[in-house]
């Protein structure tokens, strides 16, 4: 599912048109994206928790020509799922 898609299935789904699916897309997307970079995390209960980890300089090989490089440190973005969100995908029904 690309960008367009997922619009179109939020505007369906939620009775609204596509524009502001869209709109409330960017809204999350910017939303995420400006805590991340405060260093916070974004937590969704029982959807995930979207957080940034230091990956520390390491030496890597350039895979052409064999020779060795140095890879800096750098922040990455990441995406721990929730309970739910995994019982989902696996098929798994909730207890009541």
């Amino acid at each position: 599912m690309n960008k367009a898609e997922l619009i179109d299935q939020i505007a369906k789904d939620s009775g609204i048109t596509k524009t502001q699916a869209n709109d409330a897309l960017e809204a999350f997307t910017g939303a995420v994206v400006s805590t991340l970079k405060k260093g916070d995390t974004v937590t969704l209960v029982g959807f995930g928790t979207f957080s940034v980890s230091q990956r520390a300089a390491r030496n890597g090989r350039n895979p052409q020509t064999g020779e060795t490089i140095k890879i800096k440190a750098s922040k990455v973005a990441k995406f721990k799922p929730g309970k739910d969100f995994k019982d989902k995908i696996a098929g798994v029904k909730a207890k009541k």
